[in-house]
């Protein structure tokens, strides 16, 4: 399925995108006020740490803080969870899906 999913989005040129609950306005607000790193630099972080192909982010607010939760398609074909400290950049956890 994994790989299924990979290929539709690479023929497509889709893009990750971020989901809030619908509440992209929150995140914004939270990228405005420097509480959450964007989006590009997590994405350039996770590729040098992890590296493999990115087909989803989340953002979600959990325990106060917020974080970025990634789906990534590693070099040996694993789907990987990644989340990272939204604020930080900090990798928290990868746990295989």
């Amino acid at each position: 399925m994994a790989l299924i999913l990979a290929a539709v989005l690479a023929v497509s040129g889709a893009l990750p995108v971020i989901a809030d609950d619908g509440d992209h306005e929150r995140a914004q607000r939270a990228r405005e006020r420097g509480e959450i790193l964007p989006l590009e630099r997590i994405l350039v972080l996770v590729r040098e740490r992890v590296g493999g192909d990115v087909v989803k982010v989340e953002l979600e607010r959990e325990h106060g803080i917020w974080i970025y939760e990634l789906k990534v398609i590693d070099a040996r074909n694993r789907l990987l969870e990644i989340e990272v400290n939204a604020g930080s950049g900090d990798i928290i956890e990868i746990e295989e899906d």
